[in-house]
């Protein structure tokens, strides 16, 4: 029996994937849980449908993330923290310190869990982050720690 998957399903596939199983198994358990659709020709049309949408904003997505990676390629962010006699920061600067100082310098919102930062920063100087935007586009800056 032909189905369309509505959600991926472990060894049977992903979403939207019109996938062959047996019928006791579409009937019994994949179609009454909600994970699956009988794959007739109205429900192919609908799916067909949803993955035109589906790549339209995929498409509108990369052009606004590459727009951010080009803003951002090889920027100074500069971050301000409090530094003892020493020249050592108090704590560490983190990437929720450096997405702030993004906002705040290039006025681009970027999520935190997407700044990867090579080494501790817990001196003054320059460091580089990394920005995995998405899968296919990553971007490089610079952080300048100062003392305030």
């Amino acid at each position: 029996m032909e189905i369309i998957l509505t959600q991926d399903v472990d060894n049977v596939g992903s979403y939207n994937e019109v996938v062959k199983v047996r019928p006791g198994y579409a009937r019994n358990f994949l179609i009454p849980k909600g994970w699956a659709l009988v794959a007739n020709d109205t429900n192919k049309k609908i799916i067909a449908e949803r993955m035109k949408q589906y790549q339209a904003k995929q498409e509108k997505l990369m052009a606004e993330l590459r727009t951010i990676a080009d803003t951002l390629n090889n920027a100074v962010i500069t971050v301000g923290a409090k530094v003892g006699t020493t020249g050592k920061i108090f704590g560490a600067v983190t990437a929720i310190q450096i997405a702030d100082a993004i906002k705040k310098q290039k006025n681009v919102d970027v999520d935190r869990k997407k700044i990867h930062i090579a080494e501790e920063i817990k001196t003054t100087g320059t460091f580089s982050a990394t920005l995995n935007l998405h899968r296919d586009i990553t971007t490089t800056i610079n952080v300048e720690v100062v003392g305030e």
